[in-house]
């Protein structure tokens, strides 16, 4: 069960993200609403301004060893679902993920 899938350009994640939580961090991956994976993150900022955005890519650059510059939201800017942009090799980038998102990690 992996939120991530390979594209030309990079890799899309699927993410649901909640604002105004009491800890930034990563809570795994889980089923969506839809049913398909998605990465459940919490950032303590306040959904305002694109605050909460620019705090998950901020923890999920660190959280990757990436650059903050590799990562961008494409989709649900205004939404808690959100599809996010990492650019570079798609090849390295899912194995660095699966690597992350693998048994201990979700």
């Amino acid at each position: 069960m992996m939120p991530a899938q390979a594209t030309g350009d990079g890799v899309r994640l699927r993410v649901r993200l909640t604002p105004k939580a009491a800890a930034n961090r990563i809570d795994g991956i889980r089923a969506g609403a839809d049913g398909a994976p998605v990465l459940k993150a919490s950032v303590t900022a306040v959904p305002e301004g694109g605050k909460a955005n620019a705090a998950l890519l901020k923890m999920l650059a660190k959280t990757f060893g990436l650059p903050k510059t590799s990562l961008s939201i494409t989709s649900g800017a205004t939404d808690r679902n959100k599809t996010l942009l990492i650019a570079g090799d798609p090849a390295r980038l899912m194995d660095r993920l699966s690597a992350w998102t693998g048994p201990g990690h979700g």
